[in-house]
């Protein structure tokens, strides 16, 4: 079979984050309480990191992640640690359907740029450390479009004289971060995103009202504008992919909508791979997958048919079907499998065990090596 010469995205692969352990829950729980330091709260994190990346390795995995157990939410602390933005409480819950998550949000207070002591880079060193030879690292971080979204660029005029002067920064500073992540020996980097299933619920809402509907246009092309930006002149082994959420939390989600309205965006970000959510109807058809690869040999769009917000196993044949039928859209050398999303995108994590986490990873293994590797 033809194989794209991208190494990773792999055949079956992880998302990013795993369901924290109690263990960790109640040493977060202490330290938030001043009855733990820092240190007994690392200590505590990086055991039970090692544990998982353990298990990734033993399952097989490829690639594996810390499971995000240095963090609480799967963006804002990556965002906290950047120069020029800061915490404060928004005072709303996101928009979950049927859950309400804590108030915490991000907002610039000076001019971004990259922190070259972001604690994420000494997570960094400690996961590189755990991995044996042969097994890759892949390092997450929110997009940078997460930034620009929630309200938390509203001031941007504060600290820049024109919106265009802030975008600059802002892909300057991504991808200063992700070649100090390279530096430091990083060679696989996600960069998870919501603004695309965002974009879908409101591009399709505001589709009769031109002047709504044009707020959403430029939100895409600005998107696509810093992600590009700031993808440009990384090095050639690094492979950088994103993913394409539609919101996770204690198995809900936030938004609905198939890629029909973004596909052209999607398909003009120079990624390697995007993990692209299709676990539930909510997602739409393959269709839209011709224009998200655009034709790229080198491309890989990774099919998140495996649930990770349900404990019940997906029938095999179903999944094997299904990434059939994606292949009359994409060849089958250019795609891969994984779950839709993480298990936990916030510590709270979703209504799974730890056992069903692991048994749900454990198919997508056994399914994608029956595709792909049989």
């Amino acid at each position: 079979m033809t194989v794209t010469a991208t190494k990773f995205p792999y055949r079956y692969d992880v998302v990013g984050s795993l369901l924290r352990p109690a263990v960790l829950k109640d040493a977060r729980a202490q330290f938030a309480a001043g009855k733990i330091d820092a240190e007994q709260l690392q200590t505590v994190q990086r055991a039970e990191t090692k544990r998982v990346v353990d298990q990734q390795v033993a399952l097989g995995l490829k690639a594996v992640t810390d499971g995000e157990f240095n963090r609480s939410w799967w963006h804002l602390d990556f965002l906290w640690g950047l120069t020029g933005v800061g915490h404060y409480d928004y005072h709303q819950s996101y928009k979950f359907h049927g859950s309400q998550t804590r108030t915490d949000n991000a907002e610039l207070i000076g001019k971004v740029a990259c922190n070259p002591d972001h604690p994420f880079f000494t997570s960094f060193q400690y996961l590189q450390s755990l991995v044996p030879a042969g097994v890759t690292v892949k390092q997450t971080i929110p997009s940078p479009t997460m930034l620009f979204r929630d309200n938390r660029s509203d001031n941007w005029a504060t600290y820049y004289d024109t919106w265009s002067d802030y975008l600059d920064d802002l892909a300057q500073a991504y991808h200063d971060t992700i070649q100090h992540f390279y530096d430091l020996g990083c060679r696989y980097i996600q960069l998870d995103d919501t603004t695309w299933a965002f974009l879908i619920s409101k591009l399709n809402e505001t589709a009769t009202d031109a002047a709504a509907h044009q707020k959403y246009v430029t939100l895409a092309t600005d998107a696509v504008r810093v992600i590009n930006q700031l993808l440009a002149g990384l090095p050639d082994d690094l492979t950088v992919t994103t993913h394409i959420c539609r919101g996770n939390f204690k198995s809900t989600y936030l938004f609905s909508g198939g890629y029909d309205d973004v596909a052209d965006y999607l398909g003009q970000l120079h990624y390697d791979g995007l993990f692209l959510e299709y676990d539930s109807d909510r997602a739409g058809d393959f269709t839209p997958l011709r224009k998200i690869w655009h034709g790229d040999p080198d491309k890989c769009l990774v099919l998140g048919l495996i649930t990770s917000k349900f404990a019940e196993l997906e029938d095999p044949a179903v999944i094997k079907a299904r990434i059939q039928a994606a292949a009359q859209q994409v060849p089958l050398a250019n795609l891969a499998l994984s779950t839709q999303c993480g298990f936990a995108s916030t510590e709270e994590g979703n209504t799974l065990t730890e056992d069903q986490q692991w048994a749900k990873l454990k198919l997508v293994k056994q399914i994608a090596t029956d595709v792909w590797e049989a």
